[in-house]
């Protein structure tokens, strides 16, 4: 049975453009679209919504403010570490992506990745925000093609590749 429509448990493979402030800073091509399964979070929750319901062709645009993009900007998620807490600390740039490890009583480990806002003798400033936090999102969206998602797919909240789009069609 061929899909119709966008809902959720649908693979939906589109284009897009997302451009914040007038400035291009994603794409996703007709050479290489994402893929994504509907209702399970894979995409932010603004644009989703905005998708519900369209087909094979439809072109959207969307402006998807932070609250229901990538949340608003939190000036508590900036942090200071002293230089010598941060290994090879002398490497770093401003700008440049940072990982930590956290490892809970119960031993589960949690990464939690940053980017670099300042460097000093002393200390280093870290924005744990996601880059496109407080940022207005507009995007220009080209639905071209729907497919039901198999079970492990559904099971693992993703869908795993394009491989054989077409080859579940009777």
């Amino acid at each position: 049975m061929a899909i119709e429509k966008i809902a959720n448990g649908v693979v939906v493979s589109m284009t897009y453009v997302l451009t914040v402030d007038g400035e291009e800073v994603d794409r996703a091509g007709s050479d290489d679209p994402l893929e994504y399964l509907h209702g399970a979070d894979n995409i932010v929750p603004g644009l989703e919504e905005v998708l519900e319901g369209k087909k094979i062709g439809d072109k959207v645009s969307a402006v998807v403010p932070p609250e229901q993009g990538y949340g608003e900007y939190d000036e508590d998620e900036v942090d200071e570490f002293d230089f010598d807490e941060i290994e090879d600390a002398a490497e770093l740039e401003v700008g440049m992506p940072l990982e930590f490890e956290e490892e809970d009583e119960e031993g589960n480990v949690f990464i939690y990745e940053g980017t670099i806002m300042e460097i000093t003798e002393d200390t280093i400033v870290v924005d744990f925000n996601a880059p496109l936090a407080g940022k207005t999102l507009n995007f220009e969206v080209e639905i071209l093609g729907l497919r039901e998602a198999s079970a492990e797919e559904l099971d693992h909240g993703h869908p795993h590749s394009m491989d054989g789009f077409f080859e579940d069609e009777e």
